[in-house]
């Protein structure tokens, strides 16, 4: 995830606080959450997670053989889960990088007749920042597994669960976005790109630094929280009080630091990512030893597992419940 190293003073979200306004609406949804049979499996979650945060991908730096052998193992797991390439291959080639770089895209058509043309995009970063020049105690592979596998990981598994319960009215696009850390580069060629072919987008789910939890009252946070609804949406179709709101999100602006802010400066659509890093619970960002070691696979599971009500809900509704402010 991108950061800005500067404090926003004072962040003002209306008379009341934000908190305040999400829990007061969540108390207005009483509708029924969707049930979910479907069970998120921890040794399938840790088994991708382990690949792509090993030392073999060196990092997975863009442009590099590491990022290579990521993107190989990710366009397999899309074929051994029968998800379909968007594009003529899973490959999405940047032209705004030097090296050869590319997102890598998979599609499940929606099963509703009208639905189907609206899409939901459900994406994570799947490159880090490769080999560092100082190491620690000999090591110096970034491996970044909180720093995005976690997410990618995530989002493969979500993956999974639609192409096995063929539950989606609306058509997903899964995305593994390359170039994050270059400056949002996959991100920002895609959503150009898709916005040229008449790309129509409902809604974007981004997931970023699921690897550990929070000591809080909420599961996760979105950033951009105050943009749209999606918080109180996603909080009534779990019928949990899965998502909060973070401060430092906004002081931070998160919002624009990751891969979202790229499709809702195309589309100006609700495009919000959702992490459980809260500068507090891991002090390895862009460190060495943000490692497979250190994730919470339960954690990570139960956190996959919560979501997929929403997510479910995202592609179902017969309407576009998500709006923006």
């Amino acid at each position: 995830m991108k950061k800005t190293l500067l404090l926003v003073s004072l962040v003002i979200f209306g008379c009341k606080p934000t908190s305040t306004v999400l829990s007061e609406s969540s108390k207005k949804n009483v509708q029924a959450p969707v049930e979910i049979t479907y069970k998120v499996k921890e040794n399938a979650v840790a088994e991708t997670l382990k690949y792509l945060a090993s030392d073999e991908l060196e990092g997975r730096e863009t442009g590099t053989k590491g990022m290579v052998k990521a993107a190989n193992y990710l366009e397999q797991f899309f074929k051994d889960n029968k998800v379909k390439p968007y594009f003529k291959s899973y490959r999405d080639t940047l032209s705004n990088f030097k090296e050869p770089a590319y997102n890598i895209v998979g599609y499940l058509e929606g099963s509703d007749p009208i639905l189907k043309k609206e899409f939901v995009v459900i994406s994570g970063h799947y490159d880090h920042i490769g080999i560092a020049k100082e190491g620690v105690n000999g090591d110096f592979i970034n491996n970044g597994a909180n720093d995005d596998a976690s997410g990618t990981t995530a989002v493969a598994e979500m993956a999974k669960y639609f192409s096995v319960t063929k539950s989606n009215k609306r058509s997903v696009l899964f995305v593994f976005f390359v170039g994050e850390e270059k400056g949002l580069l996959g991100s920002k060629y895609l959503a150009k790109k898709l916005k040229a072919q008449n790309f129509n987008l409902y809604a974007q789910f981004n997931i970023e630094m699921i690897g550990v939890p929070m000591k809080r009252e909420y599961l996760a946070y979105i950033t951009g929280f105050d943009k749209s609804n999606m918080a109180s949406k996603i909080n009534e179709y779990t019928g949990k009080n899965t998502i909060g709101f973070l401060p430092k999100e906004a002081e931070y602006k998160l919002f624009y630091r990751s891969d979202n802010y790229s499709f809702y400066d195309v589309f100006k659509v609700p495009c919000q990512s959702v992490s459980t890093f809260d500068f507090e619970n891991f002090e390895y960002y862009h460190h060495v030893s943000d490692e497979f070691k250190a994730m919470d696979i339960p954690h990570m599971t139960s956190f996959i597992q919560e979501l997929l009500p929403a997510i479910t809900k995202m592609t179902n509704s017969p309407t576009h419940e998500i709006i923006m402010n």
